[in-house]
């Protein structure tokens, strides 16, 4: 199994078109040690040539001209992305669907009903794509937790996590989430059992999430934010992380103290471009590194099995 790390960063990637704050303004000077990234989103494969897009944020053009085995230029029209899949229905997540309006055939998408629900309704991408390619909606069962494959990536399975965290500003369920807002995956390489846990957004450690973070030998979580209040520290918003749903790094019981202990490979995405674990030269960073907790970059590749 090869996971293809096409976007790291949260919502508005790094450097945010609008934003002047230290990380921002320091990576367009030059004068810190930063990588730019994209949105985030992820590219898996069993190695037969196919692969599964997961989450399809608005960089999603660039980001495919990153991956080159994602166009693989076999006909006039082609593409290697056998399928979508949607883990929430945040802008960053899913703005992307509109860039694959091309497709040649109804294009599988795979998410909750939930997230089905808000892509239809309250931020309609689903329904449009429908006058363009057409979609085939697969539904993930995150609540019943239902094993599932992609047809054409049969050596991948993928486990749906429920996940406590937010749903989008647009949505009716906005502070009170359903069960299936939010979902982590686990993917599997059939091969020789090995496991990823992937979760971009975590608002809460439950006993499922701890579980599966303790049984993975790679672990793909939220890395949004260093501190709780780091948007109002910086002067760009006044929301919190767990407002936001997302778990701070520090802090007593923050994501280091949960990641630490953990036996498997520990890699934060979804970095929020405030964070000064951007800068590779940061106190914050150098605590990672002692922790044994590396940072997603856009273009790192995870290979198991």
């Amino acid at each position: 199994m090869r996971i293809f790390v096409l976007g790291s960063g949260a919502g508005g990637g790094f450097p945010q078109w609008n934003c002047n704050c230290p990380n921002c303004a320091g990576l367009r000077r030059g004068t810190i040690r930063a990588r730019p990234r994209t949105q985030s989103s992820l590219a898996v494969t069993d190695g037969g040539g196919a692969w599964l897009l997961v989450n399809a944020s608005p960089d999603l053009r660039a980001q495919i001209e990153s991956c080159p085995e994602l166009q693989p230029g076999r006909s006039v029209r082609d593409t290697a992305i056998a399928a979508v899949l949607i883990v929430d229905a945040q802008i960053d997540h899913s703005t992307g669907l509109m860039t694959l309006r091309e497709h040649t055939r109804p294009l599988p998408v795979y998410c909750t009903p939930s997230v089905h629900d808000d892509l239809t309704k309250g931020y309609p991408l689903l329904s449009v794509l429908e006058h363009y390619c057409g979609v085939d909606w697969r539904p993930v069962d995150a609540i019943g937790g239902a094993s599932f494959t992609i047809p054409g990536i049969p050596g991948v399975e993928l486990h749906p996590v429920p996940l406590p965290s937010e749903a989008p500003p647009y949505s009716p369920r906005r502070h009170a989430p359903a069960p299936d807002d939010t979902i982590g995956l686990v993917f599997v390489d059939r091969a020789s059992g090995q496991r990823c846990f992937y979760a971009p957004g975590l608002g809460e450690w439950t006993d499922r999430v701890v579980e599966e973070a303790r049984r993975a030998d790679c672990v793909l979580i939220d890395g949004t934010l260093w501190k709780d209040a780091e948007l109002a520290d910086r002067g760009a918003a006044d929301k919190t992380g767990r407002e936001m749903g997302h778990l701070a790094q520090s802090g007593r019981g923050g994501m280091l103290d949960r990641l630490a202990p953990l036996p498997g490979r520990k890699i934060l995405i979804h970095i929020n471009n405030t964070n000064p674990i951007l800068d590779e030269a940061s106190p914050e960073r150098a605590r990672l590194d002692a922790a044994g907790i590396e940072v997603a970059w856009d273009g790192m590749e995870i290979e198991l099995g």
